[in-house]
């Protein structure tokens, strides 16, 4: 996983509440075996009709959003199934953080593992950002070592974020590379039950 500590991007404004999995992800494209190639089909029933064609009222499909790499959205992002496709797709996407009121409690934990910001922000803050984004292109700096986020005024909002999670971003930490930071007592305790 790839370390992050700041992020500074265009934001994305999905006024939608309740996004769960499967709109994230349809569950068609859930065939690939390895976590990459998913984005070209994130939020692929908003993106395109029937017959495979761009909606040009989705947000993605408009020039101003295209190179997004921060999301802001409605409470409860991520609800319904708890697929890891989710998090891979906005991640192959381009999706570095992802802002909202409330999160879905295992998409928060599968977003995360795979090293991308989650951030709980207050309904009021979101929806001036929200605003913002809409009316015109719109950029957000995220400093995750000192938990703030400065919009494109200066203006400086605090966030909070558990430690754990913070460090593991910070330092590109996966669960197994969280292992393996052990791996001097995991031997020692393979040597002493090999003697034994």
């Amino acid at each position: 996983m790839e370390a992050i500590k700041e992020h500074k991007g265009l934001v994305l404004p999905l006024d939608r509440s309740n996004i769960d999995t499967d709109q994230i992800i349809p569950k068609q494209f859930l065939k690939r075996i390895e976590r990459t190639g998913f984005g070209q089909y994130l939020f692929y029933n908003w993106r395109f009709d029937d017959d495979g064609n761009p909606q040009e009222d989705f947000a993605l499909n408009q020039p101003q959003y295209q190179k997004s790499s921060i999301l802001i959205a409605g409470e409860n992002f991520g609800c319904g199934s708890s697929r890891e496709h989710a998090p891979w797709a906005l991640d192959d996407y381009g999706f570095k953080v992802i802002i909202a009121p409330s999160f879905a409690d295992i998409f928060y934990n599968n977003a995360l593992k795979n090293g991308i910001i989650l951030i709980k922000m207050e309904e009021e803050q979101l929806n001036k950002w929200m605003l913002k984004a809409e009316e015109s292109s719109f950029v957000l700096s995220v400093d995750l070592k000192n938990q703030q986020i400065t919009d494109d005024t200066g203006n400086v909002i605090d966030f909070e974020i558990p430690e754990y999670h913070k460090e593991k971003l910070m330092n590109g930490w996966d669960d197994i590379a969280l292992t393996l930071l052990q791996e001097d007592k995991i031997t020692a305790y393979e040597n002493l039950t090999s003697v034994n």
